[in-house]
């Protein structure tokens, strides 16, 4: 299908966003030099350079800046027009991008995102996985439709709705040195910890709840943080640290004995993984997307936040 807006703009507002012409090529999956073909035609057509060129870098001008508020605007309204126009055919067509944290990119939404695909198959995913506050910032830049995240952040500006419930655990290799637990929670400052980035929604979730408990984030012996779930486990197959995880990245780890759960005593980790949308958000396909995975996430887990 050849699209009714101008092209054009698609490849300005990717531009604009990166602030780079070899990652908007990249993403389009068109050549750098269509990409500086496309701007140039804009450029032309209104007269007026779009971006300023300062040793490496760009920067958006004045009118690129106007140029992209009305781009962004007309981009999603035509996203929401095509939506509309093939509904009309009982036929669900359109284009969601999506934002994810590390934890549930990789351990929650592959299969629903399979089962979603094999279901509306007109309709083209693309995800991106940051953490909360990339994704939040993202979200409010209008550059993903919709963001799943893991942290505690809450911004005015943006809409949060809780769809799964999780639990952070501390897990050890099965030989681990450390005894039966449940431990005192106080014994947590003596355990060897390996941790997410301190960016990670996991790891500011962490310092609030033990905060609320007396225990600052600086008293914990943290010997290292690390920016992947999986680098974590690869870590502590090798080592008697102790990891703080998601309980999704090691169910299969814990059911086949390769981890065990380390508790302590009236202690305990729990939080909500939520969609998070701009403020007013009205598209169709995003709550389309919003409702199947709140659905299937009920049939896989036994528990979401259907009807709240």
């Amino acid at each position: 299908m050849s699209d009714m807006y101008d092209f054009r703009l698609k490849v300005f507002q990717r531009v604009a966003w990166n602030l780079s012409f070899t990652k908007a090529a990249q993403e389009l999956q068109i050549s750098q030099p269509a990409v500086t073909k496309h701007i140039r035609e804009l450029e032309s057509i209104y007269n007026t350079r779009l971006f300023d060129r300062v040793g490496n870098k760009i920067a958006l001008t004045a009118a690129g800046i106007i140029l992209l508020k009305h781009c962004d605007t007309i981009l999603s309204e035509y996203s929401k027009l095509n939506y509309k126009m093939h509904q009309l055919n009982n036929k669900e067509v359109g284009q969601i991008h999506i934002g994810a944290s590390l934890t549930i990119a990789q351990y929650i939404l592959p299969v629903f995102l399979a089962q979603f695909c094999q279901e509306y198959p007109d309709i083209s995913l693309d995800l991106q996985m940051h953490n909360t506050l990339e994704i939040e910032n993202m979200l409010h830049a209008q550059k993903i439709d919709i963001g799943l995240i893991e942290g505690p952040s809450r911004k005015p500006y943006l809409k949060y709705s809780p769809f799964l419930k999780d639990e952070i655990v501390a897990i050890v290799r099965n030989t681990a040195r450390w005894g039966d637990s449940p431990f005192p929670l106080s014994k947590i400052k003596e355990l060897p910890l390996i941790l997410r980035e301190h960016t990670s929604g996991t790891t500011q979730f962490i310092e609030e709840n033990l905060q609320k408990y007396g225990i600052k984030y600086s008293s914990l012996n943290v010997l290292m943080h690390m920016g992947s779930t999986e680098g974590i486990k690869s870590f502590l197959r090798h080592s008697d640290c102790v990891g703080l995880l998601s309980i999704y990245s090691v169910s299969k780890e814990l059911m086949n004995g390769e981890f065990r759960i380390i508790d302590f005593q009236d202690f305990t980790i729990e939080r909500e993984f939520c969609f998070v949308q701009n403020q007013g958000d009205n598209s169709e396909i995003n709550q389309l997307f919003i409702n199947f995975i709140n659905k299937k996430s009920s049939e896989q887990y036994g528990h979401s936040y259907i009807g709240k």
